[in-house]
């Protein structure tokens, strides 16, 4: 009787632990909900630095006590809130101009080939921007290229040097430690999955990583070339010749304008805006100004544009952030084709596929919709494989240049650990009632299994094929021969029919209001996110973002990378229409 009464009373003891545990939680939020009053000063300079801040398409706000308390420390800036930032900062009386200062810049190529378009429309207001930078990696520099003046430290350096990737191939690491993936894939599909199979880069993706990499490094340079005042064969010339290997040689070769201390620097922007020197320089940061609600657009319409973003892998389930699962994305579509008050969809891309399923279940939701109201994609850095399928049955798809697409092709695959297990001494039987083929983790894939599950490839990327045919109006053959699991540029796409015009969201937005008949309009963004007590048992971020700086620390860069991606792909399930490979442009 003791013991079940010692049960009993632990289990209140923890239920009651529990209960001041989030009292605390909803007490510390309700805190960091005050309404801070962010003061834009008169004659103000606009600090745009990312620092350790990820730009993300899409990163809402959960505005519940539970929500503001998870998102404390969150690592994430949406793209759009910097544009609506910029955008007002164009008619704001106290900005007198904008300073780019950039240590590092977590981006994509597509998010700042539109940022900076934007930074370039802020200027022909009158308005001045200028940069500064300790160092000036490619994608920091390609930004900050817009500026009216570039300063850089007298011990930096510009990294202007040409695009690059990396990929990893894992054959050698598999035949080591017995530990291997099985890779099924449609016959012609070169590339699908070749780190898992060789041990290194076949001629046919060099010759498509090549491709499409010069693509947007062309596109870089013919925009830098604009602003340097330079043409694209000198900007070629000095990325051969490391032209910006230090502070002086950047200047000499005018890839910068001044050689200066941070002080210096800012001496210089008081004279800009007219104010002696002894005096204090008003300066707001980018997320104090979008604080200030200027990251938002306000608008009084009845009429929406629906703006929904599907960013991150694709999985099979709900999805959040960070993933697109077909149960949010579905619940939006259906939101915005049930509500009256939207005219027209935009669907904003960036992501390189996933779970095969998940992106016909999407590609279903968006064709049903798509009879109702005009669907408009707008690709951002990726939209390649899943994020290709999701697309091509839009009325009209925009991508930048810059966007990585296609890759239309699917693959499977399936851990394997048979090697290894004989290794460590393990040793498994099966037994089943029938004769249908089945897989063991720790037994040779059988010719049998392998053939099934070739099948279930070919039946998905003959699917794939005929989506594309179909909304692109092209006919099985011709999509064939651009498929084959071969990535494009955004430029390259609008070549081959993939897309039909190059141009940023705002672009997609404006087109989309066209067909869909209305000038007055508003966007609204879907998913809605919002945080579930569950979601606090998982301590996010803090545990989270503690557990990969750990890592970081402990393993290096280039092996937590490698720690990623495997453990990325253990979580792999089914039949994939994804990016045969991770790839980091630098």
């Amino acid at each position: 009787m003791n013991f079940l009464k010692n049960i009993l009373s632990t289990i209140l003891g923890v239920f009651i632990a529990f209960g001041i545990f989030f009292f605390l939680l909803i007490l510390i939020a309700s805190a960091i909900e005050t309404d801070e009053v962010i003061e834009v000063k008169t004659q103000s300079v606009l600090k745009v630095t990312f620092d350790e801040s990820i730009l993300k398409d899409y990163a809402p706000k959960d505005e519940s006590p539970l929500g503001i308390l998870m998102e404390m420390d969150s690592d994430y800036l949406g793209l759009d809130q910097v544009l609506n930032a910029i955008e007002k900062a164009k008619t704001d009386e106290n900005i007198e101009g904008i300073s780019i200062e950039m240590k590092f810049l977590n981006a994509g190529m597509a998010q700042i080939q539109t940022l900076r378009k934007k930074l370039l429309e802020f200027k022909e207001t009158g308005k001045f921007i200028s940069a500064y930078a300790d160092f000036y990696d490619q994608k920091n520099y390609y930004l900050s290229s817009a500026a009216d003046s570039i300063f850089i430290n007298p011990l930096g350096l510009v990294e202007f040097r040409g695009l690059s990737t990396e990929v990893l191939y894992y054959k050698d690491f598999e035949d080591k430690y017995g530990v291997k993936m099985e890779v099924i894939r449609h016959g012609k599909y070169k590339s699908a999955a070749e780190p898992f199979l060789f041990n290194k880069m076949s001629d046919e993706n060099r010759e498509q990583i090549k491709s499409f990499l010069t693509s947007i490094w062309d596109e870089m340079v013919k925009e830098i070339a604009v602003n340097r005042n330079k043409t694209a064969a000198e900007l070629n010339i000095l990325a051969d010749n490391l032209g910006g290997r230090s502070a002086d040689l950047a200047s000499q070769n005018g890839l910068v304008d001044q050689v200066a201390y941070h002080d210096e620097y800012d001496s210089f922007l008081k004279r800009t805006i007219g104010i002696e020197n002894d005096k204090i320089l008003n300066t707001i940061s980018l997320k104090d100004y979008i604080k200030a609600e200027k990251g938002r657009k306000t608008s009084v319409a009845t009429d929406k544009i629906a703006i929904i973003y599907a960013q991150g892998e694709m999985i099979y389930g709900k999805g959040n952030q960070e993933f697109v699962g077909q149960e949010l994305m579905i619940k939006s579509i259906l939101k915005a084709k049930k509500d009256k008050d939207i005219k027209a969809i935009v669907l904003r891309i960036n992501s390189p596929g996933g779970v095969a399923i998940t992106a016909d279940m999407i590609w279903r939701e968006l064709e049903l919709a798509k009879k109702e109201k005009p669907i408009v994609v707008s690709m951002g850095n990726l939209a390649a494989s899943g994020g290709y399928y999701i697309a091509c049955n839009a009325n009209k798809i925009y991508a930048e240049p810059t966007t990585i697409t296609g890759s239309i092709g699917v693959y499977g695959l399936i851990p394997n650990i048979h090697k290894f297990s004989e290794t460590i001494g393990i040793n498994a039987e099966q037994v089943s009632t029938n004769k249908a083929p089945n897989y063991s983790l720790f037994e040779p894939m059988t010719d049998d299994f392998n053939k099934v599950t070739q099948q279930s490839v070919e039946i998905i990327y003959n699917t794939f094929l005929n989506r594309v045919s179909t909304g692109r109006n092209m006919s099985v053959e011709k999509v064939d021969a651009i498929a084959q699991g071969r990535v494009w540029s955004g430029k390259e796409a609008l070549k081959n029919g993939l897309v039909d015009e190059l141009g940023s969201m705002e672009d997609a937005i404006k087109y989309a209001a066209l067909i869909a008949n209305t000038t007055d309009f508003k966007t609204v963004n879907y998913p809605q996110f919002k945080k579930e007590w569950k979601d606090a048992f998982d301590m996010v971020p803090f545990i989270k973002s503690s557990k990969t700086k750990m890592l970081k620390e402990e393993l290096g860069e280039a092996q937590y990378q490698l720690y990623e991606t495997m453990k990325n792909v253990s979580k792999l399930e089914g039949v994939q229409a994804r990016l045969p490979y991770v790839l980091e442009i630098k």
